[in-house]
């Protein structure tokens, strides 16, 4: 069952206000009261992230799979974080470069902690975390 709605006033300086409504207009909100909520719920999803809390997410990584026993590290480490990985997709992007997708949700921290190790083996060439909320 969801909440009933809540209204309240919000008062800003003008170049503040117009800067909004420009961010609104970008990223395609349909009103103010969208685009705050959305900003809320962001911060929340960064709050647990920050504090521990449950977050779901994908560790996304390139590599050169032909440098020396990188594959063989990063299996090793995305079964040492198990209990975190939801699924995981392996992409062959060319000769040379995979592309590696790895579906998370657990704490915030054990998320950084599988995305930093797997950034920092040799032969992975980018790597990025994107987190949002655990459905909660």
């Amino acid at each position: 069952m969801k909440d009933k709605l809540s209204r309240f006033g919000v008062s800003l300086e003008g170049e503040l206000l117009r800067r909004f409504d420009a961010f609104i207009s970008k990223e395609g909100y349909s009103n103010r009261s969208q685009a705050i909520a959305g900003l809320i719920r962001k911060e929340f999803v960064s709050d647990a992230f920050e504090h521990g809390g449950q977050v779901a997410g994908a560790v996304t990584i390139v590599y050169d799979h032909h440098k020396r026993e990188v594959v063989n590290k990063l299996l090793d480490i995305q079964h040492d974080h198990g209990t975190i990985i939801i699924s995981a997709q392996h992409v062959h992007l060319d000769h040379d470069n995979c592309l590696e997708i790895v579906a998370v949700k657990g704490p915030g921290a054990k998320v950084k902690a599988l995305a930093d190790s797997l950034k920092s083996v040799k032969g992975v060439k980018h790597a990025t975390l994107s987190v949002t909320g655990a459905g909660k």
